[in-house]
């Protein structure tokens, strides 16, 4: 009866389509089908004894307190009018020639991605602050709007990322499962810090890749990328004083979140508390965090943890029934009969994911797919950092691709109405394709995932 994990799946993925509230429908959906499956002996509920010791695990897992320090330290960041100060310096700094605004906004959007690391908020400042400058400036809405894109999704990647704070608990979960599997009561462990270390090399090719792409066009084509001059609003030059007063400080948080990480000096969690701490400090120093903004920060940093968290527990429930079915046994059976061996179950469970990344967000698939689909694939021998950094990379293509793709719709909500979706969904075309030349890069050439963090934790 193991084919009753599937339809419990499928039902799970309808009623998320629907737009039913994702926690609640995972807990739901899967309750209601076990009670269901019981009924005709299909399932016993002994599986979910094991769910108060799992919610206590939760609660005990300090990795997971880095998620609310990061979005925290993101919402700070972006609320206290830093981001826009970035965007208009570097605006000033590379906007006299062409392409200049496009090359500010995909920097700013790294920066604020190894910032925040939360895609929807990095795609709607971006749009909101740099769409209106590029279009008076001249720009090709598909050009301005597919760099905007491209450049929020940058938080899906590049550290501290918070899906590589989620895929990183569940893909050591995962290892020591695949481990313990092939008789190894001695496991070795793969911390989030491995996998920030694996995704910083991947996610700054991927900026140098977008900004040749720039260079290219404006090489190319233009008249799609016009200097200011030609514009009629070209900026002044940036003052050296200017430039180090609006950039000196966010690179210095920066560096001390990721530099403590792969250091060795901080864990995820204490580094995050550095990153919070430090947004508010720089907050405060600037005076531009008054009660009410403060407030609105830290209601918005509740509502995003416990959305979170109350999605982790709702998956909980669905991954104990998936298993009292049998779907676990049913996937590893699946993928090891695939021909091709390691690699056709990978990318079988790539193509799922990225489909899947039309419809749901990548908090549901990092807690529904990964964990069902992972230890099997680590018990092929895979390396869990080239793993995760594959599936991040995976999900960030899946968001930008047409018509489907989640920051397709944040941007779509706040341009104005002269741009036409086709406009957005035309302009991102080229950054997909740099995003799947990634992915093809990284199945040829494992070591950009594992070079660095096999060099700085050996041994």
């Amino acid at each position: 009866m193991e084919w009753l994990a599937f339809v419990l799946f499928g039902l799970v993925v309808a009623a998320l389509f629907a737009g039913y509230p994702v926690a609640l429908t995972l807990a739901g959906v899967s309750l209601g089908f076990a009670l269901l499956c019981s009924a005709f002996g299909a399932f016993e509920f002994a599986f979910l004894t094991a769910l108060p010791n799992r919610v206590f695990g939760t609660m005990q897992n300090a990795t997971l307190v880095a998620v609310p320090l990061f979005i925290f330290m993101g919402l700070v960041l972006e609320r206290a009018r830093i981001a826009e100060d970035l965007l208009a310096t570097l605006g000033m700094l590379f906007g006299h020639g062409r392409g200049g605004l496009a090359i500010a906004v995909i920097v700013v959007g790294a920066l604020l991605a190894a910032s925040t690391g939360i895609v929807g908020a990095t795609v709607v400042t971006m749009g909101l602050l740099s769409l209106p400058v590029m279009l008076r400036a001249g720009y090709d809405p598909r050009i301005a709007t597919g760099t905007i894109c491209a450049a929020g999704t940058l938080g899906q990647i590049i550290p501290p990322s918070i899906i590589l704070v989620l895929l990183g608990d569940v893909l050591s979960s995962a290892y020591q499962q695949a481990q313990l599997r092939q008789g190894n009561f001695a496991p070795d462990s793969v911390s989030v810090g491995d996998l920030f270390t694996g995704a910083l090399l991947p996610g700054l090719l991927l900026v140098l890749l977008y900004i040749g792409y720039i260079l290219l066009v404006a090489w190319w084509q233009p008249g799609r990328l016009p200097p200011p001059a030609v514009a009629g609003d070209r900026p002044a030059a940036a003052g050296a004083w200017r430039v180090l007063r609006v950039m000196v400080a966010p690179l210095a948080l920066i560096l001390a979140v990721l530099g403590s990480i792969i250091a060795g000096l901080a864990t995820p969690t204490e580094a995050a508390a550095v990153g919070a701490g430090g947004a508010l400090l720089l907050a405060l120093l600037r005076r531009s965090l008054d009660r009410a903004r403060l407030r609105d920060i830290m209601q918005g940093t509740v509502r995003l943890s416990s959305m979170v968290f109350l999605i982790l527990i709702g998956a909980a429930v669905f991954s104990l029934v998936f298993r009292g079915l049998g779907g676990d046994r049913l996937v590893h059976e699946l993928l090891s009969s695939l021909p091709g061996g390691a690699a056709g179950a990978v990318f079988i469970v790539m193509l799922a994911l990225f489909l899947l990344g039309f419809i749901i967000d990548f908090i549901e698939i990092t807690y529904i797919v990964v964990p069902i689909v992972a230890p099997v694939l680590l018990a092929m021998g895979l390396d869990p950092v080239w793993l995760g950094v594959m599936i991040a990379v995976n999900l960030q293509t899946s968001f930008l691709t047409p018509p489907f793709g989640f920051a397709l719709f944040y941007l779509r909500g706040v341009a104005p109405p002269a741009v036409r979706t086709l406009d957005i969904y035309r302009g991102v075309i080229p950054f997909v394709a740099i995003q799947l030349a990634m992915l093809v890069v990284l199945w040829f050439w494992p070591r950009l995932a594992t070079w660095l963090p096999d060099l700085l934790y050996a041994g």
